[in-house]
């Protein structure tokens, strides 16, 4: 639609990350312009997450923003939050369609229906998980390839099956064609994304054989994992990192270091056969990158079982770990569960635990320093390069380097800003 302008909000993972980036990207094929959410548009997106109480605070935030400011636009509402409060945003009158993630995928030609004199209902459209093009044209600069939806692991704590669905995997062929058409529009890295990408199984393809299939894919090109659970590996799987173009890091979902904690959460494995795990890849592989997922005050959690939490943490040394405070989730197990922990102490032990990552960062950066990254450059500002090496690990060069190049790089310092990064030189072939 030439000439229209669109504008999206998006909260939450990395899945939702995705499907923005390839709905952004059919909207520009379409003669759209891609604007930021806080100028005019004619359609405002906002792509919801409702993982927490306070996800969906955010989210209805955003809506009531893109409410005020519409004046003759049209909003659409989307994303997890669109499945579990489907009834109250239908009551919404700010909000002209309020889409399923089952539906999402055919967003675009909503929009254009509406444009066009036809009102329909998102109902109207065929449900397809799979049904996004690819995202060249979105907000992000690797290439995220989505392989799987839903989950069937039923956590005592999550939502996700209930707005996602039950697992599905998109067939290898679909797979395959998307990647080489990312491929083809000058992408250098993918990343794996889903709800639960480890549980991958398609016409008795699992996601260890998968990812040994996508790897023989022909090209200049990395494979990076996205988030992912912490089971259902086998041997095969600490193998593949020895080929060149995967990645050497993972981020797990371990949400506890305390066996009572996981055992409560309904988890699907235990800290020893994680620890274990950790353990096999950092002997195969030392300079091996993990960060991880940590829930703090879960129902019940005692001062024993978070200190098992900061003792696996630093054990492990994750460069990273995202910290939630647990959040009462009404519709699961755990919001019926007693010993509700005060907000002051998840605070607190959430505090503890970002230093925990913060002292784990440094340690993993300083042991970095000298050894070579491959880098891929992503953006450039005031002379300087930043982008990140195989591991993970962000560097910045000290001067101005085109876009989307891979270079090589020899670790030679840290910033003291207040996310550090590690200073890069490029090795000279």
């Amino acid at each position: 639609m030439q000439g229209k302008k669109v504008a999206f909000k998006t909260l939450g993972c990395r899945l939702n990350q995705f499907e923005t980036d390839a709905l952004a990207s059919e909207f520009d094929r379409k003669g759209y312009k891609i604007v930021e959410f806080n100028e005019k548009a004619d359609v405002y997106i906002v792509n919801t997450c409702t993982v927490t109480n306070q996800s969906d605070h955010k989210s209805r935030n955003i809506i009531r923003q893109a409410e005020r400011k519409k004046e003759g636009s049209i909003l659409v509402v989307t994303g997890c939050m669109a499945d579990h409060f489907k009834e109250d945003l239908e009551n919404e009158k700010g909000i002209n369609y309020l889409v399923q993630n089952d539906q999402k995928s055919s967003l675009v030609s909503l929009v254009e229906a509406h444009y066009n004199g036809e009102i329909l209902s998102p109902s109207s459209f065929e449900k397809d998980k799979f049904g996004f093009g690819i995202a060249d044209k979105g907000f992000h600069t690797r290439a995220m390839i989505k392989i799987q939806d839903g989950c069937d692991n039923f956590c005592s704590f999550c939502i996700v099956p209930r707005v996602r669905g039950r697992a599905v995997s998109r067939p290898f062929d679909d797979i395959q064609d998307n990647i080489r058409k990312v491929l083809d529009a000058g992408f250098k890295e993918i990343v794996l994304t889903g709800v639960n990408i480890g549980r991958y199984q398609h016409e008795g393809l699992n996601f260890e054989k998968l990812l040994e299939k996508l790897l023989e894919i022909p090209g200049n090109f990395r494979v990076r994992i996205s988030s992912m659970e912490p089971d259902g590996f086998g041997d095969g799987f600490f193998e593949l990192f020895t080929h060149p173009k995967l990645t050497p890091h993972l981020h797990l979902c371990l949400q506890s270091g305390s066996e009572n904690i996981l055992h409560k959460m309904s988890r699907m494995y235990t800290v020893k056969t994680f620890m274990g795990m950790a353990e096999r890849l950092k002997s195969l592989y030392p300079d091996f990158n993990l960060s991880a997922d940590i829930i703090v005050g879960f129902p019940g959690e005692s001062e024993k079982d978070f200190e098992e939490s900061c003792s696996v943490s630093r054990e492990i040394g994750f460069s990273h770990i995202h910290t939630f405070k647990y959040s009462v989730r009404n519709g699961t197990r755990a919001a019926r569960m007693e010993n509700q922990v005060p907000e002051m102490i998840k605070s607190s032990r959430s505090e503890i635990i970002r230093q925990i990552s913060m002292e784990n960062r440094m340690i993993y950066f300083q042991n970095m320093l000298g050894k070579e990254q491959l880098m891929l450059t992503e953006r450039s500002k005031k002379g300087s390069t930043k982008g990140y090496g195989q591991n993970y690990i962000p560097i910045a060069l000290d001067h101005k380097h085109s876009r989307n190049e891979f270079v090589q790089t020899r670790l030679v310092g840290i910033t003291d800003d207040k996310e550090p990064v590690i200073k890069g030189q490029i090795i000279e072939n």
